[in-house]
């Protein structure tokens, strides 16, 4: 989801709307298909039998999302000789997973992830699939909102915002102001939740009015569930390196200065300030040229039915593809599916990592995307006479449903015919899982409703439906414990003997689009070191 307005560094895969009377499971258990476009002439052998058609390969990679077609790339890129002959396979009829954009009758919008932190690892994938000259930029300066007590409340930007901003009170700003300084609480030798480490490092109004609706935003979870240490690691330690947060980005800010400055790639663009990116036709263009750029090493519409170990080492993979029954056999296979899919593929290899799996959970969510004429703005809400800003957070206490709504038109160019404002809007998560018995008309009025509350004018026209989906299992939860499920998972595969057997995507790496691709580079350097010690056995 892209309602990571206080913090744009930090964007979630939250799907978004679809076609009319359509209700959309990312991915069904019992229905994976893995794949990209292209015949099973990929690897260095090819056999047709009787049972199908055999084919070797140096890396299988299963999903063909963002995280799976972005280790890929950052193999090719990276580590072109760890795995020359690689495969993506996805199970739909198109690459790209959670991210699909959709235009019509001028407006441009979003299904699934709605931008991107440009961050330097994202970046190099952008260039690297040659879209530099695609990339787009939000305002740096615009406005992040957040509603309380009725009004919308700009949250602060900069240092110099914290003395003035209308959000908290003074004794509010004055308590957090002592715990990150460090005089709090102390730890109390356990793993927090996110509502715990908040509440006592920097106070209630902190946690109420600013990270409870970040906590949506991103992940449309429960704080009092997910966890500080593996939901926000980088803030969490902070306090475990400097003792607090204001000594632990101290200490940071040192090790930087210390450490050696590693030379900027100088084909990256350089962006100002904090802010989020997309490119000039959505999100789609990303997965979109990657693949072309794999070309036939994308399988489209392949069905993984099962995995085996090769006595010889390396593993067998079966699947259902156009063209029939094709087993591939590969030194190494890197799974980016869901954690459930995953789990009810691996169990006949390791029924304790399948377990382990099938623990994750993923609330549904329901992204609605609507259009209402400029004039609908309430006059309060404008500045200098148009709706800026990345969008609005809602906390749970504030009596509207909406979990928040992103600013579409104002964030990027051309999302929007001239005179009408674009909105995407989340309801739902981990708190609101009643959203699955409402109907597509049902879940616009409620959002309709709320608007009307705070940000479109009471007596306007009713909104332009463009379109509204439903993600019945939406967006793994960090919660506490997660990090002891992934690692029960790993060492069960590796203990059991499955080397070379690698688990990827954003219930590993992070939600955030930006950490799906950081993790794809991260995850292609495993697979480099083990094949570099594959080939050494091999010798």
């Amino acid at each position: 989801m892209e309602l990571s307005l206080l913090r744009p560094k930090t964007q979630s895969l939250l799907p978004s709307f679809s076609k009319p009377n359509l209700r959309v499971n990312v991915y069904k258990p019992l229905k994976l298909r893995c794949s990209v476009a292209g015949g099973p002439t990929v690897g260095s052998s090819k056999i047709s039998g009787g049972g199908g058609t055999t084919i070797t390969t140096d890396c299988v990679i299963v999903g063909g999302g963002i995280s799976g077609l972005c280790i890929a790339q950052a193999l090719a890129t990276k580590h072109p000789n760890a795995a020359p002959n690689l495969i993506v396979t996805e199970a739909k009829d198109r690459v790209g997973g959670n991210i699909i954009t959709r235009e019509e009758n001028g407006f441009l919008w979003e299904e699934g992830p709605n931008s991107f932190q440009p961050s330097d690892p994202m970046l190099t994938m952008v260039v690297d699939s040659g879209l530099k000259d695609d990339l787009v930029l939000g305002d740096p300066t615009a406005p992040r909102f957040v509603l309380w007590n009725g009004k919308l409340r700009p949250v602060p930007s900069k240092l110099t915002d914290l003395p003035f901003f209308d959000l908290m009170s003074i004794g509010g700003k004055i308590r957090a102001g002592f715990g990150a300084l460090g005089i709090r609480p102390s730890p109390p030798g356990r793993e927090e939740s996110v509502e715990e480490f908040v509440r006592r490092n920097l106070g209630d109004e902190v946690f109420e009015r600013l990270i409870e609706p970040f906590c949506s935003g991103v992940y449309a979870g429960d704080p009092s569930k997910l966890s500080m240490k593996a939901a926000f690691g980088k803030v969490w330690k902070l306090e475990q390196n400097g003792g607090s947060i204001i000594g632990g980005t101290f200490k940071a800010i040192q090790e930087r200065k210390n450490a050696p400055k590693a030379e900027r790639d100088p084909r990256l663009p350089k962006p100002k300030g904090q802010t989020v990116g997309s490119f000039r036709k959505g999100l789609r263009m990303l997965p979109e040229a990657i693949s072309a750029r794999l070309g036939s090493k994308v399988k489209l519409s392949w069905k993984l039915s099962g995995i085996t170990k090769l006595d010889s080492g390396g593993y067998n993979l079966t699947y259902e593809t156009p063209d029939g029954v094709v087993s591939v056999q590969s030194k190494s296979v890197v799974m980016t599916v869901p954690s459930h899919v995953a789990s009810g593929l691996l169990r006949p290899l390791s029924e304790s990592a399948a377990n382990a799996l099938s623990k994750l959970y993923y609330p549904p969510v329901a992204a609605v995307s609507v259009s209402y004429p400029k004039e609908a703005i309430r006059t309060e809400c404008l500045i200098d006479g148009e709706l800026k800003g990345f969008g609005q957070l809602h906390p749970r206490t504030q009596g509207v449903e909406t979990l928040g709504t992103i600013y579409s038109s104002s964030l990027f160019p051309n999302r929007a015919p001239p005179g009408r404002i674009l909105l995407l809007n989340y309801i739902g998560g981990s708190t609101n899982t009643g959203i699955l018995s409402k109907s597509e008309g049902e879940l616009v009025e409620a959002v309709d409703r709320d608007l009307r509350k705070m940000l479109i004018k009471p007596n306007s026209t009713d909104p332009l439906k463009l379109g509204v989906r439903v993600w019945p299992q939406a967006i793994p939860q960090f919660l506490v414990g997660h990090f002891d499920i992934l690692d029960t998972a790993k060492s069960s595969l590796t203990s059991s003997g499955y080397e070379g057997l690698f688990l990827g995507g954003n219930y590993v790496a992070g939600v955030a689009l930006g950490r799906c691709v950081e993790g794809a580079y991260e995850t292609a350097t495993e697979v480099n070191n083990f094949m570099s010690r594959y080939a050494y056995k091999s010798m």
